[in-house]
């Protein structure tokens, strides 16, 4: 078993002290794009400062014969283009593909300096994650990096809900977890082709009226990922990292889309995949605070003073409990308005 006090040493001579706290950066959406992509390519310049997040996709949807072409488009684009304040992030291969040793081998030691985070696709447990964090310190030390690369885990798999807990406490590298939808269907054997958001079949039933099964009973369809990210947000939350719901495949559904974006922000989550630059303007408006409830908390945590005891405000009781949601709110509002012009200047406006 390893000590606790060697958990933030380098596990390689030469690699950079690990991160005592992953650093809040906003990260409202992870927007996906394919390197090898000359089309994608092209517009990654004029994705800067509107996507908070630009991921270069390696694995999934990217065909086996072109697995290298955007392994090298993702090595120009880091290259060539300026990501300011926009995250550059990538998700390699699985470790269970023959092609995710090239991909970190190449990554880490051509682009190291210019990518954020490492995503992990179909993450089953802690070791998993032992084995890129070793691995990521021999390329860090080869390289010369000064700063750790950090890993994200793809939460895809039946094993890896299981795990969550283990997987989010790994390394300090882990940044954050996302939902991986569609593969954890497949992996549960759920019967849903869709990838992320609901299903018309996985529904509640309001009791028979009278005799009659059949009538004047009103059905709502529930949630099939509620457990799955309630869980996950609990155990990235134990361990200091991020939450994010993945993605939600049907692109033309956008009222939908933005129904399950929200549920997750309001769970926990800090961000969502988009896969769709139309869903980009959905995750900036769902995972920032609205004005108004931004001005609401700022207006509490006013009323209440230290922080302690209780007051009535517009009628409805405050303490601290609230407080430290009312906190939370401001936190966010707070780190979002230094990045977003627009948003500061909306939270501005409503609290004054």
């Amino acid at each position: 078993m390893r000590s606790p006090k060697d958990f933030f040493r380098p596990l390689a001579v030469g690699a950079p002290e690990p991160l005592r706290q992953i650093p809040f950066r906003p990260s409202r959406m992870i927007h996906f794009f394919d390197p090898g992509n000359e089309k994608m390519a092209a517009k990654v310049p004029d994705m800067v400062g509107k996507a908070d997040v630009l991921l270069g996709n390696l694995e999934d949807a990217i065909q086996a014969d072109r697995k290298e072409a955007a392994r090298d488009g993702l090595v120009r684009i880091a290259r060539e283009v300026d990501f300011g304040d926009t995250q550059l992030w990538t998700r390699v291969n699985s470790l269970d593909s023959p092609w995710v040793l090239d991909d970190l081998l190449t990554l880490v030691t051509q682009i190291g300096d210019k990518l954020d985070v490492i995503m992990v696709p179909k993450v089953e447990g802690p070791e998993d994650i032992h084995y890129v964090d070793r691995l990521l310190a021999q390329l860090e030390a080869r390289a010369g990096l000064a700063r750790p690369l950090l890993v994200h885990a793809i939460l895809e798999t039946a094993s890896g809900v299981a795990n969550v807990e283990e997987i989010a406490l790994a390394s300090p590298r882990m940044q954050g977890i996302s939902l991986g939808p569609a593969d954890l269907a497949a992996s549960r054997r759920m019967k849903t082709t869709r990838v992320g958001g609901g299903h018309p079949g996985y529904l509640v039933r309001t009791d028979p009226v009278g005799d009659s099964l059949a009538e004047g009973r009103t059905t709502y369809q529930q949630d099939l990922w509620h457990y799955t990210v309630a869980r996950m947000v609990d155990a990235c939350v134990a361990a200091g990292i991020l939450p994010y719901y993945g993605p939600f495949g049907d692109i033309r559904d956008v009222v939908a889309c933005e129904d399950q974006f929200r549920n997750a922000y309001l769970l926990g989550c800090v961000g969502a995949w988009s896969l769709h630059p139309k869903q980009i303007e959905i995750a900036r408006r769902v995972f920032s605070p609205e004005a108004s409830e931004v001005a609401w908390a700022r207006r509490v945590i006013d009323a209440m003073g230290d922080g302690t005891g209780a007051v009535m405000l517009d009628g409805k009781m405050q303490d601290d409990a609230t407080v430290k949601q009312c906190q939370v709110i401001v936190a966010l509002a707070d780190d979002l308005a230094a990045r977003d012009p627009e948003l500061a200047a909306a939270y501005q406006e409503a609290t004054a």
